[in-house]
């Protein structure tokens, strides 16, 4: 079981952050033996896809330098001529085994891990170069892990060797009696299949070292019970600071809230447990709009505000219930309240031409159709 440096145990698999984070620091799983296998493979295989034209090419290029004329012997300029076209030749010769090679390096890590480019990785470590940090990787765990497969892989290869040269012992024969291009073409041909059968070999290594690349990785990435409560609490928020930035914007909306009720026509009350504030622009042509509702306390600050404003207070217990918990903050009340707001909208309009000595004072109101899903009782 892995353990953590404060000693707790890492029992918990990685989360989804730990892993991106890993990933972005290049601490991937990567197995060396599944990159030399591809390697092993693909050039064996190149030198016998490719290895009879490279064996006409190779002739070519001996021909062309050992079949000279006098006059070019005597020439001091053809020294670097035959060098550039030799070569040219070489270069065009060895091309499909070298983009063999180049493809199977860039398969070989990708295939456990997938492609990566971290630039963090490449950054300078110091602490690898601590000479005690050092000895001690020496005589690690994972150095003698490396030390036996450094030695399973000489012996497997090794084993394979001698049994492919048990087996080839009369091609390798039969070359030195065959022609000069039939030796040359036979004897890649002999080396291709050699080397294959040594790549087979490491295919074993490799089927062991993988599976212990990703367990290792795995390993690395175990977290404490602890790591995982605090990465929730780093994704989600911690409580305290959730908590302060909630009361802040409580506090702004109430502000905001507190500043709109010298704009309101009306504020509706309980009388004491809830009071609303509407405002009803006809020119908008939409529904009356809560500007301000509150309870109690803020309650009270609502109805002490709209007095300083000289804002009409309505006491409408029942009304004032279903606006407070039906209609959010500067959104319009519901349609089933149209009625009866319309009507105490109406009765502030009466009210004021009374104050302004246009007419009589208008009759309470009473009994206002509120629909009964939209009725709260205390």
């Amino acid at each position: 079981m892995a353990e953590s440096e404060s000693g707790a145990d890492k029992t918990e698999d990685p989360t989804e952050k730990r892993k991106k984070d890993s990933r972005e620091k290049g601490e991937i799983a990567r197995s060396k033996e599944l990159n030399t296998l591809a390697i092993m493979l693909a050039g064996s295989a190149g030198l016998l896809i490719f290895g009879g034209a490279l064996a006409q090419d190779l002739m070519a290029l001996m021909r062309y330098n050992f079949s000279l004329s006098r006059e070019v012997l005597l020439n001091t300029d053809s020294m670097g001529i035959f060098l550039l076209h030799s070569g040219k030749i070489a270069l065009l010769a060895v091309q499909p085994v070298l983009i063999t090679l180049l493809i199977a390096a860039l398969v070989g890590p990708i295939s456990l891990g997938g492609w990566l480019f971290a630039a963090g990785s490449l950054a300078p470590k110091f602490s690898r170069m601590n000479p005690a940090a050092g000895i001690k990787r020496m005589f690690s765990t994972k150095a003698l892990v490396e030390l036996l497969k450094a030695l399973a892989k000489f012996f497997i290869i090794l084993i394979v060797a001698l049994l492919v040269l048990k087996s080839d012992i009369d091609d390798l024969l039969r070359i030195a009696h065959e022609p000069l291009e039939l030796a040359v073409i036979h004897s890649l041909q002999v080396v291709g299949w050699s080397a294959l059968w040594m790549a087979c070999g490491l295919i074993l290594i490799a089927a062991v070292d993988v599976p212990v690349q990703l367990w290792e990785s795995h390993q690395k990435l175990l977290m404490t019970k602890q790591e995982v409560r605090d990465e929730h609490k780093d994704q989600e928020g911690r409580p305290e600071v959730k908590q302060r930035i909630r009361q802040l914007q409580r506090d702004m909306s109430q502000r905001r809230m507190m500043a709109a009720i010298p704009d309101a026509d009306v504020i509706i009350t309980n009388p004491t447990h809830y009071a609303v504030a509407l405002k009803y622009d006809p020119q908008e042509g939409g529904a009356p709009m809560l500007l301000a509702k509150g309870s109690d306390f803020l309650a009270l600050k609502i109805r002490e505000i709209g007095k300083e404003h000289n804002v009409l207070l309505l006491e409408s217990p029942a009304l004032a219930r279903s606006i407070y918990y039906s209609t959010e903050l500067e959104q319009e009340i519901p349609a089933g309240l149209y009625l009866a707001v319309a009507q105490v909208l109406a009765y502030v309009y009466q009210i004021r031409q009374h104050q302004a000595g246009r007419g009589k004072r208008p009759d309470p109101l009473k009994d206002l159709p509120i629909p009964p899903d939209l009725r709260r009782d205390e």
